[in-house]
């Protein structure tokens, strides 16, 4: 659907601002998240595994680009049959990070800010680098003996400042000072482990660089982009953190990674390749789209002047319109899209979704359904063609509605917004188990199993023992609600 925030577990989110951050393209992101405690959490039947609570971006165009640009790459590396994903978090500031073998994770403000495709086909060659260097599963096993030598070190700490103060009992001069040697005992080692610690991701990152330029290289592809996009990101970090600490950076020093990665990508030999021109017309329709959507009307005015006369600029200022002013001025402007474009599968639905969100549902079914055949039944765009079915409260297309989501379901199985408009499709026609059943799988998917499980009892009441639904909502009244981890010393 055209875009459309949400949690991983299925809520919508409300577009936010975010304070500036400093940019780096880093596993540590992924260290920082493992640390944190917040690793994702084992929750069966989704099998994308992402901490519940973090705001994605899901859309069919988004997608489909990102996927054509991950594919070369990942094929050079031998992981095209491993069905990688990119996932788009909604987050402004510049980065992409992996934590485990499936996901390429890679933020929005990315997408907005790289200005060709080869920039962000470069950040992909570089955490697909990551990948197929199991970077992910060495540094766990790091970050394992970190927390062994860290509580040791701690215990050895605690031990001197115990044996410290009984000797400083005997001597009023001594205990003046006593706090401060404590402290520097139980920091010490802990600054030397994360000294340690962070200088292993920084040779992961190098490994990640070389391998970058591998896969570009292999896939006939320049690494000027990564080399340019990265010179960018230096000199924010250098501005950044001309104070830091230089163990605690997240990569080696830009300056120097900057220049070893030209160096290396300067002797490709598609260095001075171009981006196709339709490529890089797609991407600055997607960095147009994100704009539309999330950015403030007056700065989608600033970026994408009336005087710009752009396809990508009329697609930002009619996003922007519905999303901030005139529906009718809308219309009017994505019309002109259509006739610009008339066999663009996401200008018809843009339209459904705008005609769709200003409670017009009998009108947005025709450019939906137009949408669906032209993206070759693209399973986000099917359900809103079926949410706009459903919205019109007419039971004659209850059962094209329901037909609808049980197709998307079948390629979208972790969707809680299918499940919930298949509940109403149900509803709709009178089938009360099958409402349920769909309503406890909607619950299921957004991590309320509590609520899953009422609700596929109440099913199992109503479907007959022993069918395939009725098995179905048995499996979910059996599963136990998660429970925090356990530790152990």
């Amino acid at each position: 659907m055209a875009i459309s925030g949400m949690t991983a577990d299925g809520t919508p989110i409300r577009t936010r601002r975010h304070a500036p951050a400093a940019r780096a393209l880093s596993l540590l992101t992924a260290f920082a998240v493992a640390t944190a405690g917040i690793a994702p959490s084992v929750r069966p039947a989704r099998a994308q595994d992402i901490p519940r609570g973090v705001p994605l971006i899901r859309d069919t165009e988004i997608e489909q680009l990102l996927r054509e640009y991950a594919q070369p790459i990942l094929q050079a590396a031998g992981l095209a049959k491993q069905n990688v994903k990119v996932v788009v978090i909604n987050e402004r500031s510049f980065n992409a990070f992996v934590m485990d073998g499936r996901h390429i994770f890679i933020n929005m403000g990315a997408l907005a800010d790289a200005k060709t495709p080869n920039e962000i086909i470069g950040v992909f060659a570089h955490e697909t680098g990551h990948l197929a260097g199991g970077h992910v599963s060495r540094l766990r096993e790091k970050l394992a003996t970190a927390q062994t030598q860290s509580i040791v070190a701690m215990l050895l700490g605690l031990g001197a400042m115990v044996g410290g103060a009984v000797a400083s009992s005997r001597s009023s001069t001594a205990n003046s000072g006593i706090g401060d040697i404590g402290m520097a005992t139980l920091s010490a080692p802990q600054t030397a482990i994360m000294h340690n610690l962070l200088a292993y991701v920084r040779t992961q990152e190098d490994q990640a660089d070389h391998a970058a330029v591998k896969f570009l290289n292999a896939s006939g592809q320049s690494p000027r982009g990564v080399v340019e996009l990265f010179k960018r990101l230096s000199d924010d970090s250098l501005f950044n953190s001309r104070f830091a600490d230089p163990y605690l950076q997240t990569h080696p020093m830009p300056a120097e990674r900057v220049a070893a990665l030209e160096v290396l990508a300067k002797t490709s030999p598609y260095w001075d390749k171009k981006d196709p021109a339709d490529l890089q017309m797609r991407h600055d329709m997607m960095r147009a789209k994100l704009s539309g959507f999330l950015e403030r009307p007056e700065t989608v005015a600033r970026r994408y002047p009336l005087s710009d006369r752009s396809l990508p600029a009329a697609y930002a200022r009619a996003i922007s319109t519905y999303r901030h002013a005139d529906i009718r001025s809308a219309i009017a402007q994505i019309d002109a899209l259509i006739q610009a474009q008339p066999s663009n599968p996401y200008f018809y639905e843009l339209k459904g979704q705008a005609l769709l969100e200003g409670a017009r549902p009998a009108e947005a079914a025709a450019p939906l359904r137009r949408a669906v055949q032209l993206a070759h039944s693209a399973p986000l765009i099917q359900i809103m063609l079926a949410q706009a079915l459903i919205a019109t409260d007419n039971q004659a297309v209850a059962p094209e509605a329901a037909e609808l989501l049980r197709v998307a379901i079948s390629r979208e199985p972790e969707s809680p917004e299918a499940y919930t408009q298949l509940a109403m499709a149900y509803g709709r026609k009178g089938d009360l188990a099958q409402a349920d059943l769909a309503s406890a799988q909607a619950a299921f998917n957004r991590g309320d199993i509590k609520t899953a499980r009422q609700l596929a009892a109440r099913a199992k009441t109503r479907l007959a023992v022993g069918s395939p639904a009725w098995v179905r909502a048995d499996d979910i009244v059996n599963l136990k609600p998660p429970t925090a981890p356990s530790t152990s010393n």
